[in-house]
């Protein structure tokens, strides 16, 4: 006979399976979105008000008190209960309906900005939104030349930018920019019209270098090169203004030239670190880049040099001197050296002294 415990664990796992596999289907699923502080009704597909149902959120069951009949009630919704809820069909977990809740915000009023970095081939456009919506947003831009529509292309990235080419140089005609926000819970929009030479704003200088100028205490040569994306410097050129100060000062010092990729800095401190940098503009249109990079320098300072003083010769010849003393001089048998015995202990000493070599002698 064969053993019955496999087989009953057998239907209870075909059992837990099919649960499973009820609660997450996709039947009748969509996405809701709502407003946040919005109080939201959740029909249970084409049950009864009174039929007996589950709800869950994220596959956590919902407690009863948020119910009416069968319906889900959710008061004053906020962001963290955005998420799947599903319902299920009393005891038997039959999934009858499923929806994405997505809680946010309608869009605000955007940001939008135009731009010539590339005098005269073009210009662009870039927007953002004052604050998030929490949910998917999508942009339309639209710009007009006189009666002429024009096409931006957007970038790949950032993707919220694209670019637009001049057609006609110098014209007097505005240009107009609309763009406008949509999202589930709204939409919004802003225009800008302005004129061609106004856009114009070159990207800052670039390869910013400062150094000090040999026995020059007080000068800094710095150099610069023109932003890679300005596409024709000979045709329009570029001035530049340069501000400098020491690290212990807060207050800029300014020169703008009005051609040329260098400049020198005659008025520097001795010795103290410079912050440097730079910034450029069309000569006759437009307004000034933002700052370039900034750059540190300190001018040249002499080496210090080891200079030997006076008194340093003084203590040198003392020292010196005073290694090389002669031995001092013993008087043999002075009257006035000394009294008792110590004294006539010298003079015998002495005197065999200078009979042992009066005896070599001989």
């Amino acid at each position: 006979m064969a053993n019955p415990v496999p087989s009953a664990c057998c239907v209870v796992l075909a059992a837990v399976v099919v649960v499973y596999a009820q609660r997450h289907s996709q039947q009748d699923s969509h996405i809701q979105y709502e407003r946040v502080g919005a109080d939201v009704t959740m029909k249970c597909g084409s049950m009864d008000w009174d039929a007996a149902v589950t709800w869950t959120a994220n596959g956590t069951d919902i407690d009863d008190s948020h119910l009416n009949g069968s319906y889900l009630i959710l008061k004053n919704v906020d962001l963290t209960q955005s998420g799947q809820y599903s319902c299920y069909e009393g005891s038997s977990w039959h999934l009858k309906y499923q929806t994405y809740l997505r809680v946010g915000v309608p869009p605000k009023e955007p940001v939008l900005m135009c731009r010539s970095n590339n005098y005269p081939k073009g210009f662009y456009c870039s927007w953002h939104l004052p604050s998030p919506t929490y949910i998917p947003n999508s942009f339309n831009i639209s710009v007009i030349h006189g009666t002429r529509e024009m096409v931006c292309e957007k970038d790949i990235f950032p993707k919220n930018r694209c670019h637009i080419r001049y057609l006609q140089l110098f014209s007097t005609v505005k240009y107009k920019v609309t763009l406008t926000v949509t999202n589930a819970l709204g939409k919004n929009s802003t225009t800008l019209t302005f004129d061609e030479f106004a856009i114009v704003k070159p990207d800052p200088p670039e390869s910013v270098v400062a150094k000090p100028v040999p026995n020059n205490p007080r000068r800094l040569e710095v150099s610069w090169q023109n932003p890679s994306s300005w596409p024709d410097p000979e045709s329009f050129p570029l001035k530049f203004f340069l501000r400098y100060r020491p690290l212990i000062l807060d207050q800029w010092q300014h020169v703008e030239l009005s051609d040329g990729t260098s400049h020198t800095i005659t008025d520097a401190y001795a010795g103290k670190e410079y912050i440097i940098q730079v910034a450029a503009k069309d000569n006759d249109i437009g307004t000034w880049s933002d700052w370039s990079v900034a750059v540190h320098a300190t001018p040249w300072t002499e080496e210090p040099k080891h200079l030997t003083t006076e008194v340093q010769i003084t203590e040198t010849t003392s020292t010196s001197t005073s290694s090389f003393m002669p031995p001092p001089t013993t008087k043999i048998c002075d009257k006035g050296a000394g009294v008792g015995s110590g004294a006539v202990a010298v003079c015998w000493t002495a005197g065999l002294v200078l009979a042992a070599y009066g005896v070599l002698f001989i």
